[in-house]
Formats: structure tokens, sequence, C-alpha cells
């Protein structure tokens, strides 16, 4: 669930808290969605780690009203086919490779939002509830619930947004097949002697962000943005104290009429230990590009997910369509 969706916010270092306001409004701030004109669907497919990781996103969101919609999401993010070689060897200390199975590890989050217009002009508000299903093949299996709050405010072409995540802190309850377990434990002298902990919990967190978007005359246009991502514990951030720890981000928008786009951002500031023992500032540059014509847009990020000297890039496509033109 931190990773993200979209690759044109994704463009932008995810500094889209304060202007989300399309079909992916409901992962970045489900406030967003009461600007929805028509009923939205947006996908997206990433992979990660030399394509050993697979990421997947679907959602789709439609207005209620003039002041209210809501919109439905589903995220997985994978490992597939991995070895599994616990029964590798037999009981007679003979290998059988025909005694090695595939399984998986993924973990899923649905998520159902809605979005309405307070009384007060250019406020809204939305809120997530969210499911996590997490699995490891007939190892372990875990379910999880928690809730998400959003709120935007827009003034004089300002926009400002506060998104908070996990707000009443998300509990992952898992069941381990102990059967499965023991085929494991004692594998290593020493390790896998207890069951691991049944109870995983998400703690709240908070984004704020603000942005404003500048039309001129030769249809170009400028949306420049910024978040502040807050975590109540501490970290290596680049402001990091005992209460609160503080990664900025930063994010441009270049439109020619609403056409293409050109999108870039930084983020993740880090302060990077050295092996020398100094410390650095670490950050994590990316770039995209989008295409909308008719209703329908094509995004494309190249993010860095490691240290910006690590060149550790990952490519990401999204789609997202006004499923108004095929009326």
């Amino acid at each position: 669930m931190n990773i993200g969706v979209d690759a044109a916010a994704l463009g932008m270092s995810s500094a889209v808290i304060a202007s989300s306001n399309d079909v992916n409004a409901a992962y970045w701030n489900p406030a967003g969605l009461v600007h929805l004109e028509d009923h939205q669907a947006s996908f997206m497919h990433a992979s990660y780690f030399a394509n050993i990781a697979q990421y997947d996103y679907i959602a789709y969101a439609k207005p209620i009203d003039d002041r209210s919609a809501y919109a439905i999401s589903l995220i997985r993010f994978g490992v597939d086919d991995i070895l599994n070689t616990t029964e590798l060897i037999d009981n007679q200390g003979n290998i059988d490779y025909n005694r090695i199975k595939l399984f998986s590890v993924a973990d899923y989050a649905f998520t159902f939002s809605y979005a309405r217009k307070l009384q007060v002009p250019g406020f809204q508000y939305g809120v997530n509830a969210k499911v996590i299903r997490r699995t490891i093949g007939e190892f372990a299996n875990s379910w999880g619930f928690g809730f998400d709050v959003g709120l935007q405010f827009e003034r004089n072409d300002w926009k400002f947004g506060l998104m908070l995540r996990d707000i009443t802190t998300t509990y992952n309850i898992w069941n381990i097949d102990e059967e499965e377990y023991q085929k494991i434990a004692d594998a290593i002298p020493g390790e896998n002697q207890d069951l691991p902990e049944s109870t995983e919990i998400t703690l709240p967190k908070a984004q704020f962000g603000v942005a404003k978007k500048w039309e001129f005359h030769n249809d170009m246009s400028l949306l420049a943005a910024t978040n502040l991502n807050m975590r109540f514990t501490q970290t290596n951030d680049i402001i990091s104290t005992k209460a609160v720890s503080i990664d900025p981000a930063i994010g441009f928008e270049v439109g020619y009429t609403d056409l293409v786009f050109f999108r870039t951002g930084v983020g993740n500031f880090q302060n990077v230990m050295q092996l020398d023992g100094s410390q650095q500032v670490g950050f994590q540059p990316n770039i995209g590009l989008g295409f909308k014509y008719k209703g329908i847009q094509i995004d494309y990020a190249l993010t860095d997910l490691g240290d910006q000297s690590a060149a550790l890039y990952s490519n990401i496509f999204s789609v997202k369509i006004d499923l108004g033109i095929f009326r």
C-alpha cells in the first residue's frame, strides 16, 4: 500500500495529495473523487526487482450526484512461481526433484472509497475502507482491515490536501499452518523455534500537500505540487525527530493543449550512512510522459526505487479511460 498507483502520479514522485482529482484519487486522496464528471476506470502494471515481483492495480469510480462520488479498487503485489524445496529430500535422504512445488507470495488490497463536498465552498472529504489479504503459499495467510480519511480545499487556484492513512491503525491477523511450519522448523539449528506473531500492525501516517496550476496563452500549462509525507516515529527521513519524521516530495507536470504531458519529480529524501561513517542525503528522481486523446489517457513513468547512484529504475505504465466515451 506504500508503493502508489498511476504512472502519472509516480512520475511526479507522488506529490499529488492536493491535486488528485480522477479515479486514482481513491488511492491518493479520496476527497478528489468529487471532481469526477463521469465514470472512469484505471489500470496499471509494473514489474519490480528485475521482473521478480509483479504489481497490478485496477479501479473504477463514478459520481453519485453533483456532490458525491464513490470508487472501488484492487491492488495486487506478488512474487509467483517460488520453488518450495521443503520436501526435496525424503525421509531416507534421497533427492527427488519431483517433490518440488511452486507457490506464490502475494498481498491484496480491496478498497471502497466515498467522497462528498462539504457545505463550505471549496472543501471536500473522502473515506477509504480497506480489506487487506496476504498469502504465503500454503504456509500462512492473513486478513486485515483499515480506514483512510482525506481532505481537500481549494482557494484562489491554490489546492491543499491532507491524507490520513490507516487512521484507526490497520490490523492483519495471520493464520499459520502449523503442519507446514513444522517442515521448516529447525531447518537451521536454533532458528524457527516458535511460531511467528499472529498480529501485524500498520501505524497511522499523514501526508500534507499543496499544488497550483498555471495556464498560459500558448496552450501550455504547468502544475507544481509538493507533499510532506509524515510518519509518527523516528526514521532516517531528512527531517527526523522522536515525535515525527518528514520526507518531502516535489513534482511538476507540463502540459500542451491538454494532450501531451511531461512530468518530473524528486522525493524519498533520506539520510544515508556511508561506509566511512559519514552521512549524505539520498533522494529518488522520477520522470514521466503522458498522452490523452478523446477520454483515453496513457501514462508512463521511469521511477527510481533505490539510491540514485544505483540506477535501480522501474518502468511503469498505466491507462485511464473516461467510460462516457462509449455511450
